[in-house]
């Protein structure tokens, strides 16, 4: 559905996941600016990849040039300040008592929507736009379809102008999310996603593989890379 008198505002890390969001929301809206956050993490390749992905996008799609407007990357390091992750610090990945992986940063996803809902205040948008999956994904309860939903409520009320969250890959796997990346861009897409989107949570960009780069070990990897598996055997 085409929404051309829309303002959308994509979360963009410059991942396999928020890639394919933006170039869902540029299909889409009328005009979409993008936000990313420098939060300390480990692989902060992602954000070096930021601006070439946007550039190339464009170069990919003219149609969809004119309606990308401004980026803005916002320093959170602020979540690096109330404990330790293996996000954010030289540890080694694994379970917590709790049943989480240790990669998850509380509230980062929460923290995240209410800052871009602030600047979409400012900005005049009325759409934030996210990555998140319950469908495929690391456990983290920030990336639930009922926290996102709850969130969308707080946080209209919260700025008492009405906010759309919408997170087009919350019911696709990661086989999906490449699928739906083909429908957008074709293969020329996919290619970008593969070759010029970063993921890996060890920060790995040493070696090119069928799905892209990165380690091929941690969560992050194992999913991208069994979801580009499974799509490529459908």
């Amino acid at each position: 559905m085409n929404e051309p008198d829309r303002r959308a505002l994509v979360l963009f890390s410059g991942g396999q996941d928020s890639t394919t969001c933006l170039a869902w929301a540029l299909a889409r809206y009328g005009r979409v600016e993008t936000i990313g956050f420098d939060y300390g993490q480990r692989h902060a390749a992602e954000l070096a990849c930021r601006i070439a992905l946007r550039r190339r996008l464009a170069e990919q799609r003219p149609d969809w040039a004119p309606r990308l407007g401004d980026d803005h990357l916002l320093t959170v390091d602020v979540l690096g300040q109330l404990g330790a992750s293996a996000m954010t610090d030289d540890i080694a990945i694994a379970m917590q008592a709790d049943g989480l992986p240790n990669t998850f940063v509380p509230g980062r996803n929460l923290l995240f929507f209410t800052l871009a809902a602030a600047l979409a205040y400012r900005r005049g948008l009325d759409v934030l736009v996210g990555g998140m999956s319950q469908t495929d994904y690391s456990g983290y309860p920030d990336c639930r379809d009922n926290t996102l939903k709850a969130l969308q409520v707080a946080l209209s009320l919260g700025i008492d102008r009405p906010l759309t969250l919408e997170t087009p890959l919350m019911w696709l796997d990661k086989a999906g999310t490449w699928a739906l990346a083909h429908r957008l861009g074709g293969d020329a897409l996919v290619e970008l996603i593969r070759t010029d989107t970063h993921t890996c949570y060890l920060n790995r960009r040493d070696t090119l593989r069928a799905w892209g780069y990165g380690c091929g070990e941690c969560p992050a990897c194992t999913l991208r890379a069994r979801g580009h598996r499974e799509w490529m055997t459908v």
